[in-house]
């Protein structure tokens, strides 16, 4: 069967590790050539090199997607180097959490910035230029937190994925009525064993999440759940996957 990720460049944010990195790997097995993104510059040059190494296509840039600036230099480098970007997927993201009480801004404030505007600047740098080729494909990593409430353990960080679901929504009834044949897809994994789980610093919350990641908890891997993506962004163009939500067996 013909593969259509073959020859596509996808650019991935949050790519050093985890689903991020999982998704890389796999789509360069599959003959995608990648712009790999993430904070973690040493991570995101290891996973680069390696790609190469085995035959792949890959540059790395090191990017923080709060920062627009850098976001709008990420896509700008994709373009210098492959003349085009067939795929975005907005991975990058934190799970910071605390109690409503501990007042902590601080923490509010990163998760907005970069599970909220950090998909927003990589749909912003993007769009443009999907929209003047008429094609493209837009996926949004979301969280099954989207889907239902999480509780007392990170209802900030549900509220910014119902914002990535919803944003996803949006866009996807917008490019519709434009008719810019722009793909969205909403991705929505349940719970990853990646090092997402390290973001929650709160002492009382991170006992709370360390008990849920224990050993013999149902998980999903990240090579698990990158398969879905690969599933969606191979699908032919006129067929857009809207929304995937992905549990571990038995939640």
């Amino acid at each position: 069967m013909d593969s259509h990720v073959r020859g596509k460049v996808v650019v991935i944010t949050g790519a050093s590790s985890g689903l991020g990195e999982a998704l890389a790997r796999q789509l360069a097995e599959r003959g995608a050539r990648l712009v790999l993104a993430a904070r973690r510059g040493d991570r995101l040059t290891q996973l680069t090199e390696e790609i190469v190494a085995q035959g792949g296509e890959a540059i790395g840039q090191q990017t923080d997607v709060s920062d627009k600036t850098q976001v709008a230099a990420l896509i700008a480098q994709a373009l210098t180097t492959f003349g085009q970007v067939d795929v975005l997927v907005n991975n990058a993201g934190i799970m910071p959490a605390s109690s409503f009480a501990k007042n902590d801004t601080d923490e509010w404030d990163r998760l907005i910035d970069i599970n909220i505007k950090g998909v927003l600047y990589g749909i912003g740098a993007v769009l443009p230029h999907m929209r003047e080729r008429k094609s493209g494909h837009i996926v949004n990593v979301s969280s099954t937190a989207a889907h239902h409430t999480t509780g007392l353990v990170a209802p900030v960080y549900s509220a910014t994925k119902h914002a990535v679901k919803e944003i996803s929504d949006g866009l996807r009834a917008e490019e519709a009525l434009v008719g810019s044949g722009i793909r969205i897809t909403e991705m929505a994994p349940g719970m990853i064993d990646t090092d997402l789980k390290h973001t929650v610093t709160d002492p009382e919350m991170n006992a709370m999440v360390m008990q849920a990641y224990a050993p013999g908890q149902a998980m999903l891997t990240a090579d698990a759940m990158a398969r879905p993506i690969v599933y969606a962004i191979d699908q032919p163009d006129n067929v857009t996957i809207a929304s995937i939500i992905v549990k571990p067996t038995g939640t």
